[in-house]
């Protein structure tokens, strides 16, 4: 409510303003004056015009910081998410840096230089050095962050994953199942043509990588233990996202894309941090259907210890689907 107030007081204001213009005017053609005719009181009143506009513009902006900063992405809890982190500050640290330079500049030169009868605009055509400046500088910057953020960009998506936990995500309107790899930390292979009421991924029994694969409804990973996720769709396009973990791939029918990251925080540590009702969420980035917000699945992040005990109490796949024949 408070915010339809603001936006309508701004536009009373507003109309305000030209209401008075509009005076301004008639009283002009009252006085049989020239309306047209732009004096020096006239750009002195728009260069302090300009000026309160430019105020108004930069404390609209550090209100918006302040206001709505808590709608940024949340903490990060993976190693290639706090190097993401630091790349967009620097990012928009340099932005802001820009932002809180120029723009006071611009519209006070605006206001400096406004028209005056008195004066005689000079013939600026060339300047060597000045050229020089503006255009190596930001080249030096630009160069720099695209540079800073390729290395981030292949180290966040070109990990180590010779150590890493495989699991499969599942996508399908609309629900995620995952597949734990077994004790071999190979998934057995999957086919769409397999695909029935009993099994649902479509895994291939025949393959003995399959044979200790486990489906759950929930995922649970070790803190600091690198993890493979292996993404599939079963109709249309889904979005995997997990944004404390700033994981977010496709999931394409007839295509397996993967992401690899490491978390870095528990459940548990997130909790005494962010609330008791704080979970990570597994969320799909794409409007899927009708249901598409229904498109949920809990990850867990625990200790090594936890997790074992976890893993020991879940069903393998292939004795479930024996007891389902």
């Amino acid at each position: 409510m408070i915010y339809i107030l603001i936006a309508l007081v701004i536009f009373l204001v507003i109309v305000t303003l030209v209401q008075f213009t509009r005076v301004g005017e008639l009283l002009s053609e009252i006085k049989n004056q020239d309306v047209n005719k732009v004096t020096d009181s006239d750009n002195k009143t728009q260069g302090v015009l300009s000026l309160v506009v430019a105020g108004a513009f930069i404390l609209f902006v550090i209100w918006q910081m302040v206001a709505w900063d808590h709608f940024l992405l949340p903490p990060a809890s993976s190693v290639h998410g706090a190097e993401i982190d630091s790349l967009m500050q620097v990012s928009m640290g340099l932005i802001l840096i820009a932002f809180f330079l120029l723009i006071p500049l611009l519209f006070f030169f605006a206001y400096k230089y406004r028209g005056n009868q008195k004066n005689t605009a000079y013939f600026f055509a060339h300047n060597n050095k000045l050229e020089v400046v503006w255009t190596v500088v930001p080249t030096i910057i630009l160069t720099a962050l695209i540079v800073y953020g390729l290395r981030t960009w292949d180290r966040s998506m070109n990990p180590d994953v010779s150590t890493a936990k495989v699991i499969e995500v599942y996508a399908e309107q609309f629900k995620w199942t995952a597949r734990l790899s077994g004790d071999d930390n190979k998934l057995g292979k999957a086919n769409y043509t397999l695909v029935n009421g009993k099994n649902a991924l479509g895994v291939d029994m025949n393959d003995v990588n399959a044979i200790d694969d486990k489906l759950v409804r929930e995922v649970h990973l070790v803190v600091n233990k690198p993890v493979l996720l292996k993404f599939r769709s079963q109709d249309v396009i889904h979005s995997a996202f997990l944004p404390h973990f700033r994981v977010q791939m496709n999931c394409v029918p007839g295509l397996s894309t993967q992401f690899a990251f490491t978390p870095t925080q528990t459940t548990a540590e997130m909790k005494e941090q962010e609330g008791k009702d704080f979970e990570y969420i597994l969320l799909c980035n794409k409007i899927c259907g009708a249901a598409h917000y229904n498109m949920q699945m809990s990850f867990i992040v625990e200790t090594q210890k936890e997790y074992d005990a976890w893993v020991a109490s879940q069903e393998i796949l292939s004795e479930k689907l024996l007891t389902q024949k």
